[in-house]
């Protein structure tokens, strides 16, 4: 057993949630865990499981140069970000005796038997090791494709053949320091629970929950397909749950109230305030078993629509509205009003989850919820897709960025998702809506 071990991840929330199966490895072997990220990164290692306490540092070398902001590149410009809870921030801090000595303090502080150093394939480890190393003598443990001279006490070399999950990746580094998963862990996305209660805000579980938000503007599907998307959810009978960070209420409130504009909301109220329901309305075999008997527990009025389920006959989906939140409504806009935990339990709630290459998807695949992944191939899907879960990915795959790492997308009219129709999101919904029971 191990004393104290700091592992460090010093990207954004995503790279912080696919950390987690390597983060419960150590803890498994650990006395304490220290998990040291950036300021993008610090409200998702605090849902982990297994990291005793978090400290936080930018690292110049990682942090983008300005807080993430995305314009859809084919219509018009609005503030999205990967991270809702996120900090606003200033420029990059340059390398200066300060910003270093705190990092140094930091770490003496924490004073580590052992340091875990888990990194991209495209990032280096060794600015981190070499202060690590001035930080006091401990052992170093990461995945470098350069030599590391006296920097890394053990140098995980990883196949350059492989390009496996980012999970699976940085789960085969604890493993080269000594840590694997303890009897009974599968290896996937977890976050700790109990999460907060958000039925206030979103209503029964069983909704679909829509984030258009990203942290680069290349991964961004157009605002407008985002809009008819949530329409055409809407009117196919499911419950739609917007998302966002408080610099998405422009983006959210526009797809919401672009529903309202075609008469999806508010719709027809039943008791309990919720609007009729469908098939996002519930999950897999209880929403079978919904159809089947003609209502909820026994105690739908009995009217189908199309196939689905139209209400219900008395207080059992009883929901307060003191948040000004869904009551009537069969869109609801949450831009700007969860914390990280409480977006976390929204996603829970969900039947499946909308979104892009972002934070949210490795949240939503954290809480067992499937995804429709609006996936941009500037990155590798098999390594950056969400983890452990059903997912459907959407998106021209070998199109002309692919692997290009790109922030902009290069390509004029951005092709890899501009060409993804609204019609094929529904489609991929309805085919995962039955999926989260074989999840959780």
């Amino acid at each position: 057993m191990s004393g104290t071990v700091l592992v460090a991840r010093l990207d954004n929330a995503g790279d912080v949630l696919l950390a987690g199966p390597a983060i419960r490895a150590v803890a498994a072997g650990a006395r304490e865990v220290v998990l040291l990220t950036g300021p993008y990164g610090s409200d998702a290692a605090r849902l982990l499981p297994g990291v005793s306490r978090t400290v936080e540092w930018r690292a110049p070398w990682i942090e983008p140069a300005a807080p993430p902001v995305t314009a859809s590149p084919v219509s018009s410009a609005l503030p999205t970000s990967s991270a809702p809870s996120a900090p606003s921030a200033p420029s990059v801090p340059p390398v200066t005796g300060p910003h270093v000595l705190r990092l140094l303090r930091i770490v003496r502080d924490v004073a580590p038997d052992q340091a875990l150093i888990l990194t991209s394939a495209h990032e280096s480890p060794l600015p981190l090791a070499l202060l690590f190393r001035l930080a006091g003598a401990f052992r170093i443990t990461a995945a470098s494709a350069d030599q590391a001279g006296s920097l890394l006490d053990v140098r995980h070399v990883a196949d350059e053949g492989a390009d496996p999950p980012e999970a699976e990746h940085m789960l085969a580094l604890a493993r080269s320091a000594g840590f694997d998963l303890p009897p009974g862990d599968d290896g996937r996305l977890a976050v700790r629970h109990p999460l907060p209660e958000v039925g206030h805000l979103t209503g029964p579980p069983g909704y679909v929950a829509v984030h258009p938000g990203v942290s680069c503007p290349a991964r961004a599907w157009p605002v407008e397909s985002w809009a008819r998307t949530v329409q055409d959810l809407a009117r196919s009978g499911h419950r739609v749950v917007v998302t966002g960070g408080a610099d998405e209420r422009v983006l959210t409130a526009r797809l919401a109230s672009g529903a309202g504009q075609h008469g999806l909301s508010p719709g027809p109220v039943f008791a309990g305030g919720w609007t009729r329901g469908g098939p996002g309305d519930a999950c897999g075999p209880e929403r079978d078993e919904l159809i089947r008997t003609g209502g909820w527990a026994g105690r739908h009025v009995e009217t189908a629509v199309d196939g689905w389920i139209d209400g219900w006959s008395d207080g059992e989906l009883v929901a307060p509205d003191s948040a000004g939140g869904a009551k009537g409504r069969s869109v609801t806009d949450l831009g700007g009003r969860t914390t990280f935990a409480e977006l976390a339990a929204v996603l829970a709630g969900a039947c499946v989850v909308v979104a892009a290459d972002s934070g949210p998807a490795h949240l939503a695949a954290a809480v067992g919820t499937p995804v429709v992944s609006l996936f941009a191939p500037v990155v590798p899907a098999g390594r950056w897709a969400p983890y452990g879960v059903p997912v459907v990915i959407l998106g021209d795959q070998r199109a002309p960025c692919r692997g290009t790492r790109a922030v902009t997308c290069p390509v004029p009219g951005h092709p890899c998702l501009s060409s993804v129709a609204s019609a094929r999101v529904v489609e991929a919904v309805d085919r995962l809506t039955f999926a989260k029971e074989s999840v959780t």
